[in-house]
């Protein structure tokens, strides 16, 4: 291997002093009155060069790092939820920043052990994340340092931190108004298990409820079931054969309406010439399932997006804030942000 190119070879390649070399390279020439000459000549002598610079010992220097610890229960594992790394990537490489990825599975041990690892390397900033969006108690080691919650919420009445979640009300509202805007006005069943304690279930069916109640409808029933193809199914043919006919099927996720499919096929039901299916999340299966289902998208790559940006977006060279909130960005009060969620139509209503 050839020996590394250092600021002194570029200094004396261009005829400038170290100092030069570096103030020119840094972007601060300007302050240091350097003329156009010496920039130019620092500028050509770093590319013949290929130069490039010691980012260890500027964060050692500097203080700053430029990269960011997005840590997760299994969000990086999951073949949907992945989109949001994807989205927390593209953000951090547009500002310049690296994105360290570490998943937890939840286990306690292991996420103190990976954020003591995060913070030994000396990261700028801290992404929390959760698959499923619930509430969640900030572990004691991140306190201090810049954060925002992913697709989780803390109960906190002041809330210390951003936290970008779906808006998962909206998308209810969303559902209701596009069965009642194609015509569907009576027997509108929901599918599935809208716990209390399921955050995505509650807010889903609030904003069914509220959507339906604005345009003077109602829901005929509710089959109970859990969020998976099998018990869907189960649940859906049971109601078929004791007499229910609806109309419609929303169903809570894209899973559920899998095993509504299947029922309703069997029973003889068309999709959607005897029952439309309305589903949310829009994972593949949404479009894979025939005839294609109308499904309201989870917008992981843009929750990804939102959180690193919210760290990064006014943070300049990715340091700490220095007011000692570790809020994030400097972005205004701590808030939730929450994420719209679109519906993709298909051919199943």
């Amino acid at each position: 291997m050839p020996p590394r190119v250092t600021l002194l070879h570029v200094a004396q390649r261009a005829g400038v002093s170290r100092s030069t070399a570096s103030f020119v390279l840094t972007g601060r020439h300007v302050d240091m009155r350097i003329s156009e000459d010496a920039r130019q000549r620092v500028l050509r002598a770093a590319r013949e060069l290929d130069y490039r610079p010691n980012l260890m010992a500027r964060s050692l220097r500097t203080k700053v790092t430029r990269t960011v610890a997005l840590l997760s229960d299994t969000l990086a594992s999951d073949p949907y939820a992945g989109r949001a790394i994807h989205g927390g990537l593209a953000a951090a490489v547009a500002h310049g920043h690296l994105l360290f990825i570490g998943e937890t599975e939840g286990d306690p041990d292991i996420e103190e052990r990976l954020i003591t690892d995060f913070l030994d390397r000396q990261v700028d900033a801290f992404v929390y994340a959760s698959m499923f969006t619930r509430y969640v108690r900030v572990p004691k080691l991140l306190k201090g340092h810049p954060l925002v919650l992913l697709n989780c919420l803390t109960r906190s009445a002041r809330p210390a931190h951003h936290a970008v979640v779906p808006d998962e009300l909206a998308a209810g509202w969303t559902a209701a108004k596009t069965l009642v805007e194609a015509g569907y006005r009576e027997g509108i069943h929901l599918v599935g298990n809208p716990a209390e304690q399921v955050f995505a279930g509650r807010e889903r069916l609030a904003g069914l409820r509220e959507g339906f109640a604005a345009a003077g409808v109602k829901l005929a029933g509710t089959i109970a079931c859990d969020w998976w193809p099998e018990p869907a199914y189960d649940a859906v043919a049971r109601a078929l054969r004791r007499g229910t006919a609806p109309r419609a099927l929303v169903c809570l996720n894209d899973r559920v309406a899998f095993g509504a499919y299947q029922a309703l096929k069997e029973a003889g039901r068309e999709i959607p010439a005897d029952v439309a299916v309305l589903s949310f999340d829009d994972s593949d299966l949404a479009a894979w399932l025939r005839p294609q289902l109308t499904s309201i998208s989870l917008p992981y790559y843009q929750l990804g997006w939102k959180a690193v940006e919210l760290l990064l977006g006014d943070r300049g060279d990715g340091g700490n804030s220095g007011d000692g909130s570790g809020s994030g960005s400097g972005s205004g009060e701590p808030a939730t942000h929450r994420m719209a969620m679109p519906v993709r139509l298909r051919a199943s209503i």
